[in-house]
């Protein structure tokens, strides 16, 4: 095969940010080293330092801030864009004629606009905030107070900015997500003709509606936020021309969002068994490990409380939580800590930081656990289990299909059923034991990184054909 020029695009991710997408992002590359890659990184404000050594096959790391200041093609004023911007919102809000094409249709002319014109100036404009303040009341979802309007009318804004960058120009454009990065697909398949795939890791837009629970917007904004993202959501999946979701759970979704059958391939992550060997020993108390970035997706509040449900069937259990903190959630972070105090688990308990090898946070546990409220297809339950060690996880995205019967699999924000989970693996050594063997084997016959780049390959292949 030919060897592309392939642009890999994430928002947040590789290779600013550690991760199970980013190591998806860098593994990709790194396994095709015969072709050349772009990765377009949609970050704060452009001033993010990279956290992963560049492959030698990295061509360029292309950044596209949403904050900061504003990219700006021209200073004229587009030409026709009132009546774009009313399609716009009318695309996403309840109208009657709202849809994912309609979407699609209006981005495209604002796509156009932003190329040749100052559209952010004339997004956050008071002529687009009274065009949102009507279009919410006209579709029965209003009123909308100015405050959250010119609050709606900003965060949009800054949504829409990958449209004003120039177009990435490559064989393939290679998406790691739905959302904000399919903007930058859309572009260069409206600029250059280059066609899409996403690989949807977790549910991109039903996280959106998770984290929109804790956010102190008012419900008309929320509205108008999350009706975009679920409309984008769905534009991302007929804009590509191929999907490849990491589990059958996100092909469930994508195909409930108006997804084509015909374009889907489930690709599961894969990795070296080699570089995650079986463990030799236990510890000498039992120990759980969590290993995994400090995320409120990861519902680490649930495992500590689980923890602490533990420690009363087995006084002398340890849980080693390693990972890092990323810098929007040592807030988070601290949460867990204070729940640690408050539940008297302090010295029992305890974050490790992130550790130099993997591997080595694996062996130190008895079992691994992950309980999270929103996955893909994670990369360390599948590293956990090439060691031997049994997940304890719960039953979100495709876990259960990486876990299968070598592991136990509970329902999500369930701390007692969790609790239960991890000491009946803790105290039942054959039990144990057994699990991990076929964690291991489970692995080896259907999880490695050579099958999954080789699958890659042939999607590329068919893409450009």
């Amino acid at each position: 095969m030919t060897a592309l020029d392939v642009a890999l695009v994430s928002e947040g991710c590789y290779p600013f940010h550690p991760g199970g997408v980013s190591l998806w992002c860098d593994q990709l590359i790194r396994g095709m080293p015969d072709f050349r890659f772009t990765t377009v990184a949609l970050t704060v404000d452009g001033t993010e330092r990279p956290w992963w050594p560049a492959p030698a096959n990295l061509a360029e790391v292309v950044t596209m801030p949403l904050w900061g200041r504003r990219p700006r093609r021209a200073r004229r004023r587009p030409a026709g864009f009132a009546v774009a911007h009313e399609d716009f919102l009318r695309s996403f809000l309840p109208y009657t004629d709202s849809s994912p094409e309609a979407l699609l249709s209006a981005l495209r002319r604002i796509f156009l606009l932003a190329q040749t014109s100052d559209v952010g100036a004339a997004l956050t404009s008071d002529d687009s905030v009274e065009r949102l303040i009507r279009a919410v009341h006209d579709c029965g979802e209003g009123p909308i107070s100015l405050r959250d309007a010119v609050i709606a009318t900003d965060l949009l804004e800054h949504s829409l900015r990958p449209l004003s960058y120039p177009p990435i120009n490559v064989d393939v454009c290679h998406l790691a997500m739905n959302g904000l990065s399919a903007l930058v697909g859309m572009a260069g398949k409206w600029a250059h003709g280059t066609p899409m795939m996403m690989s949807e890791h977790g549910v991109y837009l039903r996280e959106r509606y998770l984290g929109a629970v804790g956010e102190s917007l008012a419900l008309p904004a929320k509205v108008v936020l999350l009706g975009f993202h679920r409309a984008l959501a769905g534009a991302a999946y007929r804009a590509c021309d191929m999907l490849t979701p990491h589990s059958d759970y996100n092909r469930r979704w994508q195909l409930h969002s108006g997804a084509d059958p015909s374009r889907m391939w489930t690709m599961y992550n894969g990795i070296d068994p080699a570089k995650f060997p079986l463990a030799q020993g236990e510890p000498d108390v039992p120990t759980i490990v969590f290993v995994g970035r400090i995320d409120p997706l990861k519902d680490l509040h649930t495992l500590i409380r689980a923890f602490g449900e533990v420690r009363r069937a087995l006084p002398q259990a340890r849980l080693r939580v390693f990972g890092p903190v990323p810098e929007a959630n040592k807030d988070y972070h601290a949460s867990c800590v204070r729940l640690m105090d408050q539940l008297g688990l302090t010295g029992s308990a305890a974050f490790e930081g992130l550790v130099p090898s993997q591997v080595d946070a694996y062996h130190a546990g008895h079992i691994v656990a992950l309980t999270s409220v929103s996955e893909g297809f994670p990369f360390t339950v599948v590293e956990a289990m090439s060691t031997g060690r049994p997940p304890v996880c719960t039953d979100v995205g495709g876990v259960s299909e990486a876990v299968a019967d070598a592991g136990l699999v509970v329902p999500p924000r369930d701390h007692e059923a969790v609790a239960r989970a991890c000491v009946t693996l803790l105290t039942d050594n054959g039990l144990r034991h057994r699990l991990g063997g076929l964690a291991r084997q489970r692995v080896i016959d259907r999880f490695t990184v050579q099958r999954w780049n080789d699958s890659y390959r042939e999607r590329y292949a068919e893409l450009i054909r």
